[in-house]
């Protein structure tokens, strides 16, 4: 098989660059109308007949038959066989990665995970409880592929804020278990796991069923199933986002070897079709190397075909006039993944506003930040990094405000709260405050 990829090549200076840039970029985060359809059918089914149509949808979708969900529940028992029988290799590599992504959740709960609270000077206690949730429901994908990694991303962080019960969903297609995965689970603290998937699972961790527990918030990344359904229980329930396409966008100066950034290019492109995967640089002569080394590693990708048709449709290697105005142009997309693979990769960071992960240096490979190097690799995509955050460990906490007024307080505030509460029309509001004043 020819196989060809070319990203569509674009310079800054061409008249019509803004019109092929937008259009390069756009996706619709939107599902079809009938995934909609056919998404709010199972929600509906689950919520009415509970078990019985997860399994009928398991039995549809997973070709996996089974006469109760408890047959479709891997017991602790079960998860530590995995993890013991797993390659020793595969069992080391799982345990590094947990302890790093431990280790970075751990200091990121330090830093924002704190209660904190202050006495003004009428001795009022203003403050903030920061407390964990209590059971979340974690999707992993499965089916085409397993994803141990994403069970760690997921799990720890949850893990570490302190919720007490994490009940992870993996679609097992025709019953087959990922040992990796469910090692992983065992590993990162998962309390019950269920090979369930598809928006019929996502239905069972909002609503509950007889044997699915109610979570409080469902994270993880699926398919455009998975990603309706968790749009449609949004405020049943709370998620972590609604997860496009991967991304990354490579800011190169000239300085990593070509076949270094084609192959973290090829990284997010054999994803999928609908991955995109973007260099932006001011040298032409290094885009041309580039270029060129996509075209002599592609033929010895296993998953080339999916990496052709995503360089090809959503590719893209964009001249650019300078380095400054390749920044500008990554805030202005808000990629999932940024590379800076220049020299002076600090020199550039501060310029960088928009992006769910910065990685800094020609060493640090965005596959890092995916297993291993300890941040989340659950990040905002499709531009929403302008106004999001990866996931974290501030996903599994809630906050509530705390307020001790003493009775030197509410003569100050009193009379403050009912000015403001008549001028509302609220007069029991105002006559609250007021009978707490003290009177002459």
């Amino acid at each position: 098989m020819n196989l060809v990829a070319t990203p569509l090549y674009l310079s800054t200076i061409d008249a019509g660059f803004e019109a092929e840039f937008q259009a390069r970029l756009h996706w619709s985060a939107q599902a079809d109308a009938a995934i909609e359809q056919r998404v709010a059918d199972i929600l509906a089914d689950v919520q009415q007949r509970g078990d019985a149509a997860v399994l009928d949808y398991t039995r549809r979708f997973d070709a996996l038959d089974a006469s109760s969900l408890a047959e479709l529940s891997v017991t602790p028992a079960e998860l530590q066989r995995a993890f013991d029988a797993i390659p020793a290799a595969q069992r080391q590599a799982l345990q590094v990665a947990a302890q790093r992504v431990r280790t970075y959740h751990e200091a990121q709960k330090q830093a924002t995970g704190r209660s904190w609270q202050y006495r003004d000077a009428d001795g009022t206690l203003l403050g903030q409880k920061v407390t964990p949730l209590d059971r979340v429901g974690i999707y992993v994908p499965g089916g085409k592929a397993a994803y141990p990694s994403s069970v760690l991303m997921n799990a720890i962080p949850a893990q570490v804020a302190g919720v007490a019960e994490i009940i992870m969903v993996v679609p097992t297609p025709q019953g087959e278990k990922n040992p990796l995965v469910l090692a992983a689970a065992h590993l990162a603290g998962v309390s019950q796991v269920f090979t369930i998937g598809g928006a019929q699972a996502v239905a069972a961790l909002a609503y509950g069923t007889a044997t699915v527990p109610k979570v409080d918030k469902i994270t993880g990344p699926g398919n455009a199933y998975v990603a309706a359904a968790k749009r449609r229980v949004f405020g049943t329930v709370g998620i972590d986002m609604i997860a496009g396409p991967s991304e990354i966008l490579v800011l190169a100066d000239g300085s990593t070897p070509p076949d270094w950034v084609a192959m973290d290019l090829f990284s997010q492109a054999e994803h999928d079709e609908l991955a995109q995967s973007i260099l932006l640089c001011p040298d032409p002569a290094y885009i041309a190397a580039v270029q060129a080394s996509i075209t002599r590693l592609l033929p010895g990708m296993p998953r080339a075909v999916i990496i052709a048709r995503s360089l090809n449709e959503r590719g893209a290697l964009i001249l650019t006039r300078s380095m400054e105005e390749a920044c500008a142009l990554s805030n202005r997309i808000a990629p999932e993944h940024l590379e800076v693979s220049t020299r002076e990769p600090q020199r550039w960071e501060p310029l960088l506003k928009h992006a769910g992960a910065i990685f800094l240096g020609a060493f640090s490979s965005e596959s890092l930040g995916d297993y291993c190097a300890g941040p989340n690799h659950v990040l905002p995509t499709s531009g929403t990094a302008r106004f999001s955050s990866p996931l974290g460990v501030y996903d599994f906490q809630k906050r509530s405000s705390l307020i001790e007024v003493t009775q030197a307080g509410a003569q100050v505030l009193g009379p403050i709260a009912a000015e403001l509460a008549y001028g509302e029309g609220l007069q029991a509001h105002a006559r609250a405050a007021e009978m707490r004043l003290l009177r002459p």
